[in-house]
């Protein structure tokens, strides 16, 4: 038999089995009739043969694809329930979402390029020409880190124990300042604001076929490099960055990560493949949607170390070493986590389904 009498005779089936995963994806499998849910069975067995066909006789990878998208939709709704409790959620940070990371991880290194090189490249022009800082930076901003990072500025601990105690003098006076917690955490909302705003966008505005996340990605790039460098030149570097080393670990990371996801979107709109640009969205904007997520938990970690560690009055170089240790955490995260998981846990998308003794993929 050749490909196009192949397709003819299996296309039927394929479409059927379409209507099978909208079908139940709008009111659960377990809903279904106990005939449906059979039928549902045999056309996953019959897809997972489809695929291994087509591979053998190299008719075409998205042909491939296409199947294989079939095959891990089908195999991921016959298995798996979505996370309801606390359990699912630990589920997904600690498994699902690394493994889902690694799956794409194209598109992060991407969005790494698109993100770090114009941040060093602007860091390293404006440390050496601080002068252009203000072509970037607006000047108000340039003051306001000239006090915050400067000799006078509240992360020099020199200054720290004089500032806390007109803190604390200032803070018996008006009781409605608050405590010191209370201020730390009000300023880990602020954070947690912010950082997530930054990585939503990245996120959100690659539904502009990804314009909108390479502007994103190339201005803050920009941005956050020349601060950094004008902060430097300007004598201020050691109180920098031992302040940013430890949240940057994740906060960075996470903003690239949410531009990959961002970048997914763009690529499910442009190349669509055999589907609609609509279906091939809702599909890829699924995945994308969940490393999004992941991203959006790192962040919100960085918001806390931002607000409550990286202020803290502990020498530079305990700093350092805690902040190093933190990326570390980091990579071995993204590139290690879930692993051990791989043949316990079903993969959310995959280049390949290796179906387990007693599955219908067999």
């Amino acid at each position: 038999m050749n490909k196009h009498k192949f397709i003819q005779q299996r296309r039927p089936h394929w479409i059927k089995f379409e209507k099978f995963l909208r079908e139940a994806s709008s009111k659960s499998l377990s809903k279904l009739p106990a005939d449906k849910i059979s039928t549902f069975s045999q056309l996953l067995r019959e897809i997972s043969h489809d695929l291994a066909t087509i591979r053998s006789r190299g008719w075409g990878h998205e042909l491939i694809s296409y199947l294989n998208d079939l095959a891990a939709r089908g195999h991921n709704l016959f298995y798996s329930a979505p996370p309801t409790n606390i359990a699912g959620v630990y589920r997904y940070l600690a498994f699902e979402f690394p493994r889902l990371f690694r799956s794409n991880i194209g598109y992060f290194l991407t969005a790494c390029l698109l993100f770090f090189v114009p941040m060093s490249v602007s860091w390293c022009v404006i440390q050496n020409n601080p002068e252009l800082a203000s072509r970037i930076i607006p000047e108000e901003y340039l003051t306001r880190f000239d006090q915050m990072y400067g000799e006078e500025g509240g992360l020099n601990s020199d200054n720290k124990n004089q500032t806390e105690s007109d803190a604390e003098a200032e803070e018996s006076e008006d009781p409605d300042t608050g405590s010191f917690g209370d201020q730390r955490a009000a300023m880990a909302g602020f954070y947690i604001n912010n950082n997530v705003g930054i990585a939503l966008k990245c996120f959100a505005l690659g539904v502009l076929l990804g314009i909108g996340t390479v502007y994103t990605l190339l201005f803050n790039g920009i941005f956050l490099g020349a601060v950094s460098g004008y902060i430097i030149s300007q004598g201020n570097g050691e109180r920098f960055l031992s302040f940013v080393i430890s949240h940057g670990s994740f906060e960075l990371t996470a903003i690239a990560v949410a531009g990959g996801a961002g970048l997914m979107l763009g690529n499910a709109i442009i190349h669509p493949g055999q589907r609609t640009r609509f279906q091939s969205l809702q599909v890829r904007g699924l995945e994308a949607v969940q490393i999004a997520g992941g991203a959006a938990a790192m962040l919100v970690i960085a918001a806390m170390i931002e607000a409550f560690w990286s202020p803290a009055d502990f020498p530079n170089e305990v700093k350092y070493i805690v902040g190093s240790g933190l990326w570390l955490i980091v990579f071995c995260y993204l590139a290690f986590a879930g692993l051990q998981a791989d043949n316990r846990l079903p993969r959310q998308h995959s280049s390949s389904i290796s179906p387990r003794k007693g599955d219908p993929l067999q």
